[in-house]
């Protein structure tokens, strides 16, 4: 009665397309899901309206998976995002563009994309265990044994879908961290990703919801360069947010240091050079003026000139060198210190997981345990903004299905 070919655990997005894939293709099925419902951080994704997918060619997407884009490559060319809209266009769900080339769908309901994956799953014929977090996997020459405080399951193979650790209200609290290294993973260190900063004495609070656009960001860790990216910038009560800090998040350690600049530009000693020419030719104009036609927030012009210690009528003709490089400092290099990372209840996705280096990324299978699969957010990859780990756990969830579909069948041959 206990015996399946295939166990999932986790009913997020990745562990139920896995499951689905493999009910339609005829596997006998059990999804283990420690939560009363599945799908509950899904539902909360792109502020509950399911960023599914990014537009653009699949080649390109590899570029926002940080440093493990060629590991994820694989899975997104097996399932890409033309495929993903279409699974569900073809069951009538329709989809939009935001024009930042983000897909919604058309209703901005997550529910919508949910309830096509349990309706699927549960004509496939997927038995779904809700309420039924798994304690322990074990395995052996006959396959896999999996122990919930209910009951024991057997299997031929385990897929691990469990997710990172955070929005634990969700069900994501790192069961699979735990569940993989007793298994003999290696699990790279967890962390907060896609998530904003917050910094002690922030002196932009009241210029909450003033944002700049592709600034470069530059972050530093014992005084060198470790990372530099550019993208918007949005200031928030208690430091920065926006697109540009979520991705680059995922690098952000303890100590480090991050240097935003509020001015566009691809040189930063041309920047540099350009600014003091602008306010060496200013004459009796004053720098305020000289700020404001960058251009920048009147209201961000006064607090920057104010923490420089620029006097706000001060010309150009009066600018010592010693303020006006003070000045150009903040605003190209703008230092940002004792950071501390929005946490488990506020990033969007984990960083770290189960080490690539334990799985083949041509299958999702482990190299540790044959038959086991990890695929979604318990592997240690995580995308930028804009739908990239959605579309990763979907890529994923497929490959690591039509691996398993593949293997079962050549073993019912043998």
């Amino acid at each position: 009665m206990n015996q399946y070919a295939v166990i999932v655990i986790g009913g997020g997005p990745a562990g139920l397309f896995c499951s689905l894939l493999l009910g339609k293709g005829g596997c006998k099925t059990l999804l283990l899901e420690k939560m009363p419902t599945c799908g509950r951080k899904l539902l909360l994704s792109g502020s509950g309206q399911c960023n599914l997918t990014h537009t653009g060619p699949i080649s390109e997407f590899t570029s926002h998976y940080g440093d493990h884009g060629r590991f994820i490559r694989p899975a997104l060319m097996h399932f890409s995002n033309v495929k993903l809209i279409s699974f569900f266009q073809d069951r009538g769900v329709p989809f939009r563009d935001d024009g930042n080339g983000k897909y919604f769908p058309e209703s901005g309901k997550a529910r919508d994309i949910l309830n096509v994956l349990l309706k699927e799953a549960n004509e496939a014929g997927v038995i779904i265990h809700t309420g039924e977090p798994v304690h322990t996997i074990s395995h052996d020459i006959s396959g896999f044994t999996v122990t919930t405080r209910t009951d024991t399951y057997h299997s031929t193979g385990v897929v691990l879908a469990t997710g990172g650790y955070t929005y634990p209200v969700t069900g994501s609290t790192g069961d699979g961290y735990t569940l993989a290294q007793a298994l003999g993973h290696t699990i790279a260190e967890p962390g907060p990703a896609l998530t904003p900063i917050h910094t002690q004495n922030f002196p932009f609070r009241d210029l909450s919801g003033i944002s700049f656009s592709q600034v470069p960001l530059t972050l530093y860790r014992e005084k060198k360069k470790v990372h530099e990216a550019r993208g918007d910038l949005l200031i928030t009560h208690t430091g920065f947010s926006g697109p540009g800090i979520l991705d680059m998040s995922r690098y952000f350690r303890a100590g480090d240091e991050l240097r935003v600049s509020f001015i566009q530009y691809t040189n930063i000693n041309s920047a540099r050079e350009g600014l003091i020419s602008r306010f060496s030719s200013g004459g009796v104009k004053q720098v305020k003026t000289i700020l404001t036609s960058l251009p920048l927030p009147d209201r961000f012009v006064r607090l920057i000139m104010e923490l420089a210690e620029v006097p706000p009528d001060m010309t150009c003709a009066q600018f010592p060198k010693e303020m006006r490089n003070r000045l150009i400092q903040m605003l190209l290099e703008y230092p940002v210190q004792e950071m501390k990372l929005g946490g488990e209840n506020e990033a969007m996705v984990s960083r770290g997981g189960v080490s690539l280096d334990e799985v083949r990324k041509e299958s999702m299978e482990s190299r540790i345990v044959p038959g086991l699969y990890c695929i979604g957010e318990v592997l240690d990859i995580d995308g930028d903004c804009g739908g990239y780990n959605l579309q990763a756990a979907f890529s994923t969830g497929e490959l690591a299905a039509d691996t398993l579909l593949k293997k079962l069948k050549i073993l019912e041959k043998i």
